[in-house]
């Protein structure tokens, strides 16, 4: 959302000699609490418009984890004049657009099924670095991705045939879908951009370029008269998107990040799709259709595909 952290398993290392129970209890916790965003969206969502939601989220996080990486001030400044404009560009597509295209997604659609979908992202990202960085694909990756993208069209078409013949989709879960591309395109991106800050500063740069590059958005919001109109649970819904569900999300994930590395960190990314199912039921009052069990089947069997099945190495003779 994105409420995913900022990371890719190239950024750490895993710290030898740590507490890995520790480790994993944070990064189970940090997934938790990025679930409960979905929660809050949906939630405040008739009392706040989404890209309200996603400037106000992501500026009070920013605010919060800043005093934090005082320490990284000085380097933080240097990126901004030298790499100014990738950082906008990375920051304005991985937090900005993804978020706010959740957030207006779920205006349409439920949190559970919006969880299913941002569970593609991997998958996306797979894809897309093949184009953007030149990355080998492999067969098995292909083969996964195509079978994970069955299963996200089965879920925008709800399950009918008929709709999805005559391409009449549910534009929640088409922003969804839009949200977790993008989320993709950033992981790529940042992954290129090498900016050789360490992570926790990262996010806290990223997450002030995303809230600049919302401020448009929000302030046509507030000219076309779609206003936020916060009551109490709305307030409650904000605060938990800033400061739980956002800086001490962050925070959590950069220090599971410390201790396990980032690649297995992030493997712990489809508890959050659990997560949501589990709190949008007892929270929202959601249930599972026929479609979102369909189509998570696809797209669990196409992670398979794409992650667990290493190719053969091949033997070279030496005669």
């Amino acid at each position: 959302m994105q409420s995913l952290p900022i990371a890719h398993p190239s950024v750490a290392k895993a710290t030898p000699n740590a507490s890995l129970p520790l480790a994993y209890s944070l990064a189970t916790l940090c997934w938790l609490l990025s679930a409960g965003v979905y929660i809050a969206a949906k939630w405040v969502a008739p009392e706040m418009p989404p890209w309200a939601l996603c400037f106000w989220r992501l500026t009070l996080a920013c605010a919060i984890l800043l005093p934090i990486v005082h320490r990284h001030h000085g380097a933080m400044l240097a990126l901004i004049q030298s790499r100014v404009i990738e950082v906008l560009v990375i920051g304005t597509i991985g937090l900005t657009l993804c978020q706010g295209m959740i957030y207006t997604g779920l205006n349409y659609t439920n949190a559970t099924t919006a969880g299913i979908i941002m569970a593609l992202s991997p998958i996306m990202t797979m894809v897309l670095a093949r184009f953007v960085l030149g990355e080998p694909l492999g067969a098995w990756k292909a083969l996964g991705a195509l079978v994970a993208l069955a299963g996200m069209v089965v879920i925008v078409a709800r399950g009918d045939l008929a709709a999805l013949m005559q391409l009449q989709f549910n534009p929640g879960e088409l922003w969804i879908v839009g949200s977790a591309f993008c989320w993709g395109l950033y992981t790529v991106l940042l992954r290129r951009a090498k900016f050789g800050i360490e992570l926790l500063p990262m996010v806290v740069l990223l997450l002030g370029a995303g809230a600049l590059a919302a401020l448009p958005f929000y302030l046509w919001e507030l000219f076309s008269g779609d206003r936020s109109a916060l009551h109490a649970n709305g307030l409650l819904a904000l605060a938990y998107v800033a400061g739980p569900g956002g800086a001490l999300m962050y925070y959590l994930y950069n220090r599971s990040v410390e201790t396990l590395g980032a690649g297995r960190a992030s493997m712990l990314l489809y508890l959050q799709t659990a997560f949501v199912a589990v709190l949008a039921y007892l929270v929202l009052g959601e249930s599972l259709h026929d479609y979102d069990l369909a189509g998570a089947a696809f797209i669990v069997a196409g992670l398979l595909l794409a992650t667990a099945i290493k190719p053969r190495q091949r033997t070279v003779r030496v005669a």
